[in-house]
Parts: structure tokens; C-alpha cells; sequence
């Protein structure tokens, strides 16, 4: 779920807001998501870099969008060639909003799971994942604890790309056989993209 970032207010209103993706087959199809308190998509710029960093890893993945919030992550991932997404929100309003937007783009290659992503991933994987999007909501700092279920449950393939988002000043620990490859910031903001290796 995507939280305020910045000094940017959340928004107070119940009217639905929007959002515009921005690349591949869905480009310029603009989506309602709830006015769910504090819940707002990763910025176009920060998702244009993204997917420019994940242009070669994206035709006929398996994506996991594991805080889904609006969905922006994931969507754009399908929207750019991933063959199936998985869409996991706790918060039931924002879900149903997730379930009628696939409907609306007539997309079937994703399924969404009203859970708390913790203990969605407590479980046993049916089938680990291609691309992992992790934005959890900031005041609740759960980076760690959903990193080593990831890791330690085998959600991931071997080479899977792994993306967070998380405070500037946090310092994130992540499992020795991720490696970074991209890092950026944006005002009080750092996105990283990591790929999984394979042991030796």
C-alpha cells in the first residue's frame, strides 16, 4: 500500500482519485483507486525509471505487487509484457477497487489476495516469482520481516529482480545473495532494484 511521501498531504476526500498508467499495451488508461487514508501510487517519474531498469525482465514474468495499494506497480507490470501478477492488499476497500479495474482492463493474467502480505507469505508457495515489487506502508516498517519470509519461503527464483521503496534514512539489510543494481532517490525517498544470485 502506498503512503504519503513528502510533505504532500494524503487525501482527505471520499471521491475515488486516479490513476494514469504509463506504459505498454494499457498506456494513458487512467484507473480509480479508493481515497483510502494515506494510500497513493509511486510517482510517474519513479515508475518510469523503474520499468526502464526492468525492460528486459518483464516479457512473460510472474510478478508479485506485495503492499498492491492501487495496484500501480503490478498493473504497470502486465501492461509491459509480464505474463501474470499477483496483487496482495490488506485493506478490502482498496482490493474490491483492485478486482473491478482488472475487469475494466479485461485482464485475466491477475489475481488479487485481500491478506495481510505477511502472513500470505507465511504460507508455502505454490510458485515463486519472476519480479517482486515491495512498498510497504513506511509507518509500519515491515521491510525486514517481509524480505526474510521472501528469501527464507522460497518465494523468489534463482535470478528474480526485487524492488523496494523505503525512507531515505532507513537502513535496509537484505539476504547476501541479493545484489544491487540501481539505486536512486527522489526528496525523502530511495528506490532500489536488487537481483537474487545463485549460489556458487
Amino acid at each position: 500500500m502506498k503512503r504519503p511521501r513528502h510533505s504532500q498531504s494524503a487525501h482527505n476526500s471520499k471521491s475515488p482519485s486516479t490513476l494514469r498508467l504509463i506504459g505498454g499495451k494499457w498506456r494513458g488508461r487512467k484507473l480509480n483507486f479508493p481515497a483510502v487514508e494515506g494510500l497513493r501510487p509511486t510517482g510517474d517519474r519513479i515508475r518510469e525509471t523503474l520499468f526502464n531498469w526492468l525492460m528486459a525482465d518483464l516479457p512473460g514474468a510472474r510478478c508479485l505487487d506485495a503492499f498492491s495499494g492501487s495496484g500501480a506497480l503490478g498493473l504497470e507490470a502486465l501492461s509491459r509484457g509480464a505474463q501474470a501478477a499477483t496483487l496482495v492488499e490488506m485493506n478490502p476497500v482498496a482490493a474490491r477497487q483492485l478486482q473491478d479495474n482488472l475487469k475494466l482492463l479485461q485482464c485475466e493474467q491477475a489475481e488479487v489476495i485481500n491478506d495481510s502480505c505477511l502472513n500470505w507469505l507465511a504460507r508455502a508457495p505454490e510458485n515463486a516469482f519472476d519480479v517482486v515489487f515491495l512498498d510497504p506502508p513506511f509507518q509500519q516498517n515491515l521491510w525486514h520481516e517481509t524480505i526474510a519470509l521472501l528469501d527464507q519461503r522460497q518465494w523468489l527464483k534463482p535470478e528474480a529482480a526485487i524492488y523496494i521503496e523505503t525512507p531515505r534514512k532507513l537502513a535496509l539489510e537484505v539476504p547476501q545473495s541479493w545484489q544491487l543494481h540501481r539505486e536512486k532517490h527522489a526528496g525523502d525517498v530511495s528506490y532500489r532494484l536488487y537481483y537474487r544470485q545463485q549460489p556458487d
